[in-house]
């Protein structure tokens, strides 16, 4: 039994994207797309027996009518090419009111064949062309399902954490007890395991989401655990596969280094023993590249652009259709010196490009133990002496003509 594990689609994003000039869409759209059908394309080539998606299929809550579409259309291409699409809810496919309806709903209230949907923990029995297959599915859990109940009031972020990871932990074993153990089984879930690296989702804080223990998630019962949440790729266990297959494209520059792709997945059973063994592999997309290029001009450097000129040109390839960000860090005063329009027109080949200057400010020049603003004019002139090594008799002379100076007393004669 062949499955292709996905997650985290995030279709409507469209930072660092520009406007295709054909369709009027940002190109960013176009990116997320293009990788998806890959995946399609894939799916349809290999007859895989079943397309698994583990949540987040749009960047927000309530997508636009043209994300919608262009996702329907690649499911449905799955669903009438005889693949089965499984569906799990994400965070980003639950909308903030409690009964309004998830993003992927559609697809269930119109009962398309081929297509299952999951908004609610539960175990799905799928019929594949290579026999039954058990989905356990664990969706976004929603904070406010457990808010409302009364023995939840006046409970602290930690303890309202505590009880969802309790929840949680519970609703992975529940599903597990209901596993015929004869037939093979997936977990599929939308959630965030301790221990687990994150990648652009670095901004969100530990803390503000439950989380489960990873061995709440790797039970015996399972074949294979198809994760989704963080866009970056890792596999947490080894027996059975618990894995983060990542997202299809890359978000933005805290993903840079990031591979992105699929996963595909073997189970196989042995008919004289009865015992079923799981591997898998990442199957990678030919996702948008982030590139991140740094120049830093010496205080002493004659041309800086021509410094940043070769750190672009160093790049080579790389900039061709790439999201590039420009970074120069450079002394203040040589900010002048930068002839913006030669570096633009290097950087012409990128997608799109962003340059961004960190200007270096000369520290004070210190006296002793203080900076120079720090004293007084007579003070400075007597460290200066002392520094000079002027005779003490030569020094008394000179702070007497400097103290007239600085006093604006005038030489009176006889």
């Amino acid at each position: 039994m062949k499955i292709v594990h996905f997650a985290d689609l995030h279709l409507g994003v469209e930072n660092y994207g520009r406007a295709d000039p054909a369709t009027g869409l940002s190109s960013r759209l176009g990116d997320f797309l293009r990788s998806f059908d890959e995946l399609v394309d894939y799916a349809l080539a290999e007859k895989v027996d079943l397309v698994l998606f583990c949540g987040d299929a749009y960047k927000t809550r309530e997508p636009g009518q043209t994300p919608q579409r262009e996702f329907a259309r690649r499911v449905n291409r799955l669903a009438s090419g005889g693949v089965p699409v499984f569906l799990l809810t994400g965070n980003h496919d639950v909308p903030n009111a409690t009964w309004r309806a998830t993003a992927t709903e559609i697809f269930d209230t119109l009962a398309i064949k081929n297509v299952h949907v999951a908004s609610r923990p539960d175990v799905f029995k799928i019929d594949t062309a290579a026999g039954p297959l058990q989905v356990a599915a664990l969706p976004w859990l929603r904070r406010s399902a457990l808010l409302r109940r009364e023995d939840a009031k006046n409970l602290t972020l930690e303890e309202v954490n505590q009880r969802l990871q309790e929840t949680l932990t519970q609703a992975v074993a529940d599903l597990a007890s209901r596993l015929d153990p004869a037939l093979p089984a997936v977990l599929t879930a939308h959630v965030w395991v301790t221990g687990a690296r994150v990648g652009s989702e670095g901004l969100m804080a530990i803390g503000q989401e439950p989380t489960l223990l990873l061995s709440n998630i790797a039970l015996p019962a399972f074949d294979y655990c198809a994760l989704g949440h963080l866009h970056k790729h890792q596999v947490l266990a080894e027996n059975p596969p618990v894995v983060y297959s990542g997202s299809l494209e890359r978000v933005d520059f805290g993903e840079e280094n990031d591979e992105k792709g699929f996963c595909v997945v073997d189970i196989e059973s042995d008919p004289a023993t009865g015992k079923r063994s799981t591997s898998f592999q990442f199957r990678p997309v030919s996702a948008r590249r982030f590139l991140t290029i740094k120049a830093s001009p010496a205080a002493d450097d004659l041309d800086p652009t021509a410094t940043v000129l070769e750190a672009v040109a160093a790049a080579g390839e790389k900039v061709r259709d790439a999201i590039v960000r420009l970074q120069i860090t450079l002394p203040a005063e040589m900010a002048g010196q930068l002839r913006d329009g030669e570096i633009r027109e290097a950087l012409k080949e990128a997608h799109t490009f962003s340059i961004a200057r960190e200007l270096v400010r000369e520290a004070r020049s210190r006296l002793g133990s203080r900076a120079a603003e720090e004293i007084t004019p007579l003070e400075a002139l007597q460290a200066y002496l002392e520094t000079q090594q002027v005779s003490p008799e030569r020094q008394q002379v000179l702070m007497e003509y400097g103290r007239k100076l600085i006093e604006g007393e005038e030489e009176t004669t006889a």
